[in-house]
């Protein structure tokens, strides 16, 4: 749905707006902005609710409100109703919801998956997701091709299967006695205090959202699609498709056999190569050529995420999960949203290719600094302080 809305923006401005390409990249860019104005908002209070309440409820009720909102983009869409505004507004409410759903689904796999099992429940979790993104976009595009709203009317049914089957979970520990008993605000302060304090989480955490921020060439992918390459909204789905193929392919790797030592360096080499991947797509004319370097791209982030999310749930008491997840959200959010408006804006400076390349490059600069700025992360060995006592004992 995210990726036809932003689509569905881009085609708008082109033709119903009469937008030049800059113009229209812009707009894409604010798009990423309305997306994280609630995300940025709203991430401290959704902290505190998934610690404080089910997490199984606060997910599916999540999913229920973005039933309707996919339902509401679907009548606009069917009524040829070709606002910007009205886009914008949808935007905005999609990023609310997000908001409280991602940190409730984080914090559930720890609650129902042994801690020595967790790394590779996060891997098939991840191949579960990418394959949905591996499907999703690249139908979606052909659908949206057919015929607009379809693509709409679908994400309405697949929240609505995906708030039953999280309310079906069983098994789920319980909430520590005092988790409503306690001051939300100090909960809140809690949980950004954690963050700050554990100085490898918080290098891995502002490392994505620095590298992402400056290297994400997710925004401008309808620029590309639409006159670059032009291959239209199906060329764009199977763009989509081709990063979440490149990350499916790590993360079933990942499960058979994850990462257990030199997570930190693994970590910096793979925020590196995608930081070159997404120089060589920005540079690429050749729309094969540019489905590999985005494959590479979707394989690389695979692995960082892959060790930042084992980092947070390995690291993190349940008691604060919710609220670190959610912090850690907020940096994905803000490294993605705000990494969309940067490269619109950048597109309007430099064009769209500019855009790519100075991000890309950016990346790589990013991880160099990091490396300097936070040694934590070069000397990091395993994903847990009990881990690494256990491996240096044996």
């Amino acid at each position: 749905m995210v990726v036809i809305i932003a689509y569905q923006l881009y085609d708008v401005a082109r033709g119903e707006y009469g937008m030049s390409i800059p113009r229209a990249s812009f707009h894409l860019g604010l798009l990423g902005f309305a997306q994280f104005a609630p995300i940025f908002l709203l991430t401290p209070v959704a902290g505190v609710v998934v610690d404080r309440f089910d997490r199984r409820k606060v997910a599916a009720l999540a999913s229920a409100i973005d039933v309707l909102i996919a339902l509401g983009l679907g009548v606009m869409t069917w009524l040829n109703i070709h606002s910007l505004p009205g886009l914008y507004c949808f935007a905005v409410l999609h990023g609310m919801v997000r908001v409280f759903l991602n940190p409730s689904f984080s914090a559930i796999a720890p609650n129902i998956v042994p801690p020595q099992l967790l790394p590779k429940a996060i891997a098939l979790n991840s191949i579960a997701g990418q394959g949905a993104t591996i499907v999703g976009p690249a139908a979606y595009g052909f659908l949206y091709a057919a015929h607009h709203p379809v693509p709409y009317w679908t994400s309405a049914v697949m929240q609505t299967v995906a708030a039953v089957l999280v309310l079906s979970i069983v098994g789920m520990r319980r909430l520590a006695p005092d988790a409503r008993r306690s001051n939300p605000v100090r909960q809140i302060v809690e949980g950004f205090r954690f963050v700050w304090t554990e100085r490898f989480l918080l290098g891995c955490t502002t490392l994505d959202l620095f590298a992402v921020l400056l290297g994400g060439a997710t925004a401008l992918m309808p620029v590309f699609a639409r006159d670059i390459l032009h291959v239209g909204a199906e060329g764009l789905g199977q763009m989509r498709a081709a990063t979440a193929l490149g990350a499916a392919s790590v993360a079933i790797w990942l499960s058979i056999r994850p990462l257990e030592r030199e997570v930190g360096v693994k970590m910096l080499l793979a925020v590196a190569v995608y930081g070159a991947m997404t120089v060589g797509f920005g540079l690429s004319r050749w729309f094969p050529l540019s489905l590999i370097f985005l494959a590479g791209l979707g394989a690389a982030d695979m692995i960082s995420v892959f060790i930042r999310l084992s980092l947070v749930q390995l690291r993190t008491p349940d008691e604060m999960r919710g609220r670190v997840s959610a912090i850690s959200g907020l940096a994905i959010s803000a490294s993605n949203e705000l990494g969309e408006m940067q490269s619109g804006i950048a597109a309007s400076l430099l064009g769209a290719t500019g855009a790519v390349v100075f991000g890309g490059t950016g990346a790589i600069f990013v991880t160099l600094a990091w490396a300097w700025l936070f040694p934590e992360i070069r000397r990091a060995r395993t994903f847990s302080p009990r881990l690494e006592q256990t491996a240096h004992e044996g």
